[in-house]
């Protein structure tokens, strides 16, 4: 029950709206009056009418029979956009408010004005604008008027029937303000067009040319043109056209080519369109380098360089640089120039040609490498009979040397990097030819080089013979076959060098040592060298005589031979000769015994001495006289009390004697007087016991002591010297 009141207040709300709804509907606002509708823009038609008390707004409409278009605007006046344009509308117009909209107004007709023209317009020279359009529907006539866009100057204005319209005299490269609209029959305008044109520029003037020959471009400035937005320069030529834009007053153009005569002219533009050519231009660029270089060496230092002629070259000059860095240059205006070149060389040649432009570009560079030089020091540092060695200093060019040697038919050769060669396998004793050619890679062999005579040095001789004649002479003989040579032979050995000479096929040397051996050699010598020494030959001189040959008698029938070691002595023969016969001993020792000697008899001795290989030498005899025979029949007697006497037989032959007696008490001796066989001992010790020998003295004083010896007892009796009693025989010592 409580929410009762709610419900029955909301009904009476309800009921109190729609209350007023209705009494709204039922006033509606006021229908407009139309004062005037007139058009300005080919697309719009503006109304004016009275205010509607209560209207909020308005709607406008527009009717030509086809179409309707309605605008809706605020208040007056209002304009109904979208038409077409030269097209006759029926306007009427309602007001609106919140109670309603309104009945349509009385209609009233107004006509859309003509559509401007669509301008087209150009600038066909620097003083002229062309303005072009399309017909303009119920248009009979045109007016164009013109003046510059900054508001300077005069303003040209044109009426036509015409669709076009050319402004002359105007200012080049200048900005203008063409406005144009089409009028009906009535005179009435209709919309206008608007649009702006600028006259190209004029044609540059002052041209000025420079070019650059080593890069090939031509740069190029002239006076800035009113108007100008942008430059081409343009290089033509009979076969190509090049250029080159910019927005400054210069400009360059790369890349010409050589030999060809361009011409030149700018070209202004701006948006307009472009100025005309100014007037050309010539331009020469530097001939091109000469072609077809051909390089000759005609002889032996001189250089012949030709090419072919070019196109818009004056004259030409020819570089010819050496790798040593000196260069030299002929000038010429014709297409060939000599050098003076030098051998071993590496020239590099480079050709221009010259005009008023310049120099040309550089063309190839060629290079010419003369013949190596030919070696001019050859040194033959050993000549020998099959060989040769030779030097020279290195020439220049030369990358390698060959040496050939010719004899006749032969031909003997050697190559080699250094510069030295070795000529093996020649013939001794023969004249070569031999020639060094320098050779390099590029050139070739130097022909030109001269040979240089060279004899070999003599063949070794051959050695046929080696003889001694009874002086003790060596003869050497050998077979010779060379020319103009002396023969040296040479015996060598421990003892020495000999040496004989001789320019024919033997020669005979004398002095050599006994007892010694030679290898005997030969050498050839001519003024070309010595020949090898010839296959050597042995030679063995006699033995040598031993020295200090000495006779000593060992016993009565024996005696001993000695003497020095001889050189190369193998054996010793000693003869031991007498008239009663001979004795003979051999030996390879330095003393031979010899028996069956007699004694006190004259005797020879020889000794020769024989070497391995059989040579004997007949040493000098020697006279010698065996000794006295020793004493026979020796007896001891007694004398006195305290002495002794002793008797001998002599042999045969006169001789001096001595009597020796050794006891151990002491040694006593004694010698007779001359022609007795006896001598005298006195004041002997007795009791002891006596070795007694009788001994031949030689003539030089030697007691020979190999005679028999006796053995004695001498006894005492008191104080009295005893009995001799003999004792027996003691064999010689």
């Amino acid at each position: 029950m409580a929410r009762g009141p709610e419900k029955y207040l909301s009904l009476i709300g309800f009921s109190i709206i729609c209350l007023k709804m209705v009494v709204s509907a039922k006033t509606a606002p006021e229908i407009p009056t139309i004062d005037q509708a007139y058009s300005k823009l080919s697309n719009s038609i503006t109304v004016e009418w009275a205010t509607v008390p209560g209207a909020t707004s308005y709607l406008l409409t527009a009717e030509d029979g086809d179409t309707v278009i309605e605008t809706m605007v605020a208040n007056s006046p209002g304009t109904v956009t979208g038409l077409k344009a030269a097209t006759l509308y029926q306007i009427t117009i309602r007001s609106i408010s919140a109670a309603g909209r309104s009945q349509a107004s009385r209609p009233k007709q107004a006509k859309t004005v003509l559509a401007a023209p669509v301008l087209e317009v150009s600038s066909p020279g620097p003083d002229s604008i062309l303005v072009q359009w399309e017909a303009v529907y119920m248009a009979i006539g045109f007016s164009v008027s013109i003046m510059q866009a900054n508001g300077l100057g005069r303003i040209w204005k044109e009426n036509t029937t015409n669709t076009s319209l050319t402004f002359s005299s105007l200012d080049a490269g200048t900005l203008y303000t063409i406005k144009a609209y089409a009028w009906n029959a009535n005179g009435i305008p209709g919309d206008d067009s608007t649009c702006n044109q600028r006259t190209s520029p004029r044609a540059p003037a002052n041209i000025q040319v420079s070019f650059d020959s080593g890069a090939l471009r031509a740069s190029v400035s002239w006076t800035p043109t009113e108007g100008a937005f942008n430059y081409t320069v343009k290089a033509l030529s009979d076969s190509s056209e090049q250029s080159c834009s910019t927005t400054f007053s210069s400009c360059s153009i790369s890349s010409l080519q050589c030999g060809t005569e361009y011409l030149i002219s700018v070209l202004a533009s701006n948006d307009a369109g472009s100025s005309e050519s100014s007037s050309a231009v010539t331009l020469k660029t530097v001939a091109c380098a000469p072609a077809r270089v051909t390089i000759q060496e005609e002889a032996p230092g001189h250089l012949s360089v030709a090419w072919s002629n070019v196109d818009l070259g004056d004259y030409y000059v020819a570089f010819v640089k050496s790798d040593d860095g000196l260069e030299v240059h002929c000038n010429t205006s014709l297409t060939q120039c000599n050098f003076l070149s030098e051998c071993g060389f590496t020239y590099f040649i480079s050709v221009f040609a010259y005009n008023k432009a310049g120099q040309s570009p550089l063309g190839d560079v060629f290079n010419y490498t003369t013949a190596p030089c030919c070696p001019s020091d050859i040194n033959p540092v050993l000549v020998s009979s099959d060989r040769v060695e030779m030097v020279w200093s290195p020439v220049r060019g030369a990358e390698l040397y060959e040496t050939k040697a010719r004899a006749g038919s032969r031909v003997v050769e050697c190559n080699d990097t250094a510069p030295a060669c070795t000529l093996s396998a020649l013939q001794c004793d023969t004249k070569y030819d031999v020639t060094v050619y320098s050779f390099s890679e590029i050139r070739g062999s130097n022909m030109s080089c001269a040979p240089q005579l060279i004899t070999t040095a003599p063949c070794s001789p051959e050695i046929k013979s080696i003889s001694t004649d009874k002086f003790s002479t060596i003869n050497v003989q050998w077979q010779a076959t060379n020319d103009d040579a002396t023969y040296t032979v040479t015996a060598q050995g421990e003892k020495g060098l000999y040496q004989c000479r001789s320019a024919g096929q033997a020669c005979a040397m004398g002095g050599l040592p006994c007892g010694s051996v030679f290898s005997v050699t030969a050498v050839a010598e001519t003024q070309a060298g010595k020949s090898p020494p010839s296959y050597s030959v042995s030679l063995e001189t006699v033995p040598c005589c031993p020295a200090g040959l000495m006779v000593t008698q060992v016993t009565q029938a024996i005696i001993n031979v000695s003497w020095s070691i001889g050189a190369v002595t193998q054996t010793y023969v000693t003869v031991l000769e007498s008239h009663a016969g001979q004795s003979m001993c051999q030996t390879h020792q330095n003393h031979c015994l010899l028996g069956c000697i007699t004694c006190g008899i004259n005797y020879t001795v020889a000794l020769k001495a024989v070497s391995a290989t059989g040579l004997t030498s007949e040493c000098a005899y020697q006279s010698y006289s065996s000794s006295v025979c020793c004493p026979l029949g020796v007896k001891v007697y007694r004398l006195g009390s305290n002495g002794i006497r002793i008797y001998w037989q002599a042999s045969r032959g006169s001789a001096n004697y001595s009597a020796d007696l050794y006891g151990s008490k002491g040694i006593f001796t004694c010698a007779p007087s001359v022609g007795l066989s006896f001598c005298d001992v006195t004041e002997i010790p007795c009791g002891d016991v006596y070795t007694v020998m009788v001994s031949p003295v030689a003539e030089t004083g030697l007691k020979l002591t190999f005679c028999p010896k006796k053995i004695y007892s001498v006894t005492c009796s008191g104080s009295t010297l005893g009995m001799v009693i003999y004792r027996g025989k003691r064999n010689a010592e």
